[in-house]
């Protein structure tokens, strides 16, 4: 861009700017671009499979990486994991040499997912980089290794002698962590198409694929079969949110947006001393809380290394995905509300709330904190509203949290309430010794 001055009949000085061609070219150009790292299709429903924010990596930056196996393109062709891309092609063949006997071969793999090729792009928010047969090869190629894997860990007679997969034990456990990591999905409904087709005749009476990714997850979980039997039908944008969807409770309404804003409740040790007790639960799911008559139920959660990369990522994924429900993060925002110290930690893992096989308490007490940090919900509409209401009426009363707050310090422990006593023994004698004083002053021995 340039400037001409001219000098006009009172000495003002006025200046013609020119517009520069080239950076003008540029401008256009960049309006006429379309976003690629975060795409036009991200908003949509649709799309389910993100790049997790920088806020959430800068807090839990490893627990979105895959370990050991990628699926799906964000982490495909990394060299850390190309050990298992070898084996994804044996079992490829594997399940190719059993579909030999029905006429199967790999092109009708590859056929018969091209048409859902144009659907599948657009579940992921940023804009893919392959070509047509590329992208179609990976999603064959991931999704047959899945779902011969979960046929396989169901049917342990398909495994060959000696598989490594599974003869050597911490591969499969790093399977489970990776194949529920957000950046690691392919669309479910990929994988469907993939099971229908290569389904054998023997296979027609048998489990959903639904099913056979969650008994797969669940030697992991380990819920009882017929919980995992319940959601034979259930369905998911991909593996991560089925395996969400499995522990939201059905048929769960939430609340309507009401006058009076929703509080978020105190940590343990402070309702502890307004006599909110804490027990543990009796439902399947650990996300159904209840309160009543001063006493929050909360089924136990066992908090392992597994069990912290499902969470952070679930709440991840509903931080990004703009129709799911916010029930982890409403739990986790809820969990972050009670555990502020270690000492809360051990409370809660005395009252057999948490099963702790992550570290020590203050680990366990500093991922809880990071769970909860820097998410966005409605805390109004969330599914957890009214207890958390409930609570803080019940910590705002007054005669509660005297009553409480005198217990909580005279009979917490043995040792507290052995003192209590004693000074309670202490003042017994004392008025006792003073009323007989007073009574031998008024009433003096006759001589």
């Amino acid at each position: 861009m340039g400037t001409n001055s001219v000098e006009g009949e009172a000495n003002h000085i006025v200046s013609i700017w020119e517009i520069n061609k080239d950076h003008l070219d540029s401008m256009h150009e960049k309006i006429s671009q379309t976003p690629k790292l975060l795409s036009k299709a991200a908003g949509k429903r649709a799309c389910c499979i993100f790049r997790v924010p920088k806020s959430l990596m800068d807090i839990n930056g490893k627990s979105y990486q895959p370990q050991i196996v990628s699926i799906g393109p964000y982490h495909r062709g990394e060299s850390h994991l190309q050990m298992i891309e070898e084996h994804k092609w044996r079992y490829l063949g594997s399940l190719l040499s059993r579909n030999k006997t029905i006429g199967l071969t790999l092109e009708d793999y590859l056929k018969s997912i091209q048409p859902l090729e144009k659907e599948a792009r657009e579940c992921y928010s940023e804009t893919i980089h392959l070509s047509s047969d590329e992208f179609l090869e990976m999603m064959v190629v991931d999704g047959c290794f899945l779902l011969e894997l979960f046929r396989k860990v169901n049917n342990l007679k398909l495994f060959e002698p000696d598989d490594p997969i599974v003869t050597m034990a911490w591969i499969i456990a790093f399977f489970y962590r990776d194949f529920l990591r957000l950046e690691n999905q392919i669309p479910f409904f990929v994988l469907e198409r993939l099971f229908e087709v290569t389904k054998m005749p023997n296979e027609e009476s048998g489990p959903s694929l639904s099913l056979l990714a969650l008994r797969f997850f669940n030697n992991i979980i380990q819920r009882r079969e017929d919980i995992i039997e319940s959601h034979k039908d259930l369905k998911g944008l991909h593996l991560l949110d089925l395996v969400r969807s499995s522990f939201i409770p059905p048929h769960q309404e939430l609340p309507k947006r009401g006058n009076i804003p929703t509080h978020i409740i105190h940590c343990v040790s402070k309702l502890r001393r307004s006599g909110i007790c804490l027990n543990p639960g009796k439902e399947d799911s650990f996300l159904v809380v209840k309160f009543h008559h001063g006493v929050i139920e909360m089924p136990t959660i066992t908090i392992d290394d597994f069990m912290t990369s499902f969470l952070v990522n679930c709440v991840a994924f509903e931080q990004c995905h703009n129709s799911s429900s916010k029930h982890l993060t409403t739990y986790a925002t809820f969990l972050d509300s009670l555990v502020n110290t270690a000492k809360d930690v051990e409370y809660l893992s005395d009252c057999n709330i948490i099963e702790n096989f992550f570290g020590t308490e203050a680990e366990v007490a500093r991922f809880i904190n990071n769970l909860g940090k820097d998410v966005a919900f409605d805390i109004d509409l969330c599914y957890l509203s009214k207890l958390f209401n409930d609570v803080h009426d019940h910590y705002q009363n007054s005669w509660h949290v005297q009553w409480a707050g005198f217990k909580y310090r005279y009979f917490d422990t043995p040792w507290s309430f052995i003192s209590a006593l004693a000074a309670f023994v202490l003042l017994l004698l004392t008025v006792t010794q003073t009323f007989y004083t007073v009574l031998a002053y008024v009433n003096p021995p006759k001589k």
